[in-house]
């Protein structure tokens, strides 16, 4: 076992804007020296940051040592006693944020609903979508491919998927970062709150209009929806809705972002996809583990006192996988720093593994392909306009994400 003193003399920069730029020299280091790592917060807690691909899949899997709900955790802060429904909790009563048998319950009732084939049949509207938004570029010849491609194509798809009017898709994308990414825009508690109760009570509007005039949507359909008599209630309705919106767009947002960073900073990758379209596919897989769109899976808590390798995680203690790191480790991948597009039997953990496995990652995936082949087949001489080290990438642990990426396209 580690000893405490020995953790102590070992610590990493996890929060500069230079890590967040680069994150995976240090994550390399830390596979080395420290894979199961122990960051001691202000208060003297302790936050785990697990960086080996083997141990993250290990977590990943333990649902009986590891909760998603703190409040199963028998000495968190907020535990069983704590019950009070709050503004949070009615943003988080979803299943990301909650364990079975509360999850298969979600899950099996969303299931119902997201299936492979509605997100099939959107294929050739995404088309559409990508193609009218590069027609709007080709006129000036240059864009921040963030703002004028990579947030819009997604979010204009899941909301539609939804039934969100058009006219309300920029009010939900500004609602989502308050969710999501609040340090990023500045926002306080208060004004986070704000933003936050808003987004509810939009939904809950919503989501009333559609039990009395239903539409063919996926918000009527979560309504509807029923499984032996369990339907899911008022505040898991608005919470999932919120929870596909957030994650739905943000997600691939990040794919198309830095799967077309990764290219521009590859142009053999790129020249051979224009050389060989059918290697998309593989290529996007590939994308998503060189540096794909979540830095750490959601947190996790230790249920209980565990044993785990040669550290002992308290009863309460707080667990970050981060997935960035696994899917660099070099004892799965050869050349694991190295961009291959052709790369067969990607192992990756970027939608994460097992009970919580991303069930948005085929919607995801059909969104890459499109946006980033159609990318890079229109606009043949596009290139980055300021050097890498100069991009800015947005603040926060738990998404990798750029906040502009400004590229000439002719």
């Amino acid at each position: 076992m580690i000893s405490q003193s020995k953790e102590n003399e070992i610590s990493y920069d996890l929060f500069s804007s230079r890590f967040k730029s680069d994150p995976f020299p240090t994550y390399a280091k830390m596979r080395r020296e420290a894979p199961i790592y122990a960051h001691r917060a202000p208060d003297g807690t302790a936050i785990w940051y697990i960086t080996a691909y083997n141990d993250v899949v290990a977590v990943l899997r333990d649902d009986e040592n590891f909760c998603k709900d703190p409040r199963n955790a028998r000495s968190s802060p907020s535990g069983p006693a704590s019950r009070k429904t709050t503004i949070h909790q009615r943003i988080n009563e979803n299943m990301l944020f909650s364990d079975p048998p509360h999850h298969s319950r979600l899950r099996a009732l969303v299931s119902k609903t997201f299936t492979p084939r509605r997100i099939e049949s959107m294929a050739p509207h995404i088309q559409l979508i990508a193609d009218k938004l590069l027609d709007e570029v080709e006129a000036t010849g240059h864009m921040d491919l963030i703002a004028s491609y990579a947030l819009p194509l997604p979010l204009a798809v899941i909301c539609e998927m939804l039934g969100i009017p058009s006219q309300d898709h920029e009010l939900v994308a500004d609602w989502s970062q308050a969710i999501i990414s609040p340090g990023s825009r500045n926002l306080n508690y208060s004004t986070r709150k704000r933003k936050v109760r808003a987004f509810i009570a939009y939904l809950d509007q919503l989501t009333a209009k559609r039990r009395t005039d239903p539409q063919d949507d996926l918000i009527t359909d979560l309504a509807m929806v029923e499984e032996q008599g369990d339907r899911l209630s008022e505040m898991e309705l608005s919470s999932m809705i919120a929870l596909l919106l957030v994650t739905g767009h943000e997600t691939t947002v990040n794919l198309i972002g830095n799967g077309a960073l990764a290219l521009l900073l590859h142009p053999d990758q790129t020249t051979f996809l224009r050389e060989q379209p059918s290697y998309w596919l593989l290529a996007v897989e590939e994308l998503l583990r060189y540096d794909g769109p979540v830095e750490t899976s959601t947190s996790r808590w230790a249920r209980r006192d565990v044993q785990f390798r040669e550290h002992v995680i308290k009863s309460g203690d707080l667990v970050r996988v981060v997935l960035s790191s696994a899917n660099r480790d070099e004892n799965i991948w050869d050349r694991a720093q190295d961009l291959d597009v052709g790369r067969p039997d990607n192992k990756h953990l970027a939608f994460g593994m097992g009970i919580h496995y991303c069930l948005g990652a085929p919607l995801a995936r059909l969104e890459g392909v499109i946006a980033l082949k159609t990318l890079f087949h229109r606009f043949q001489k596009v290139k980055l306009i300021l050097p890498p080290e100069e991009l800015t990438w947005r603040s926060g642990i738990l998404f990798r994400a750029l906040e502009k990426l400004e590229v000439r396209c002719r």
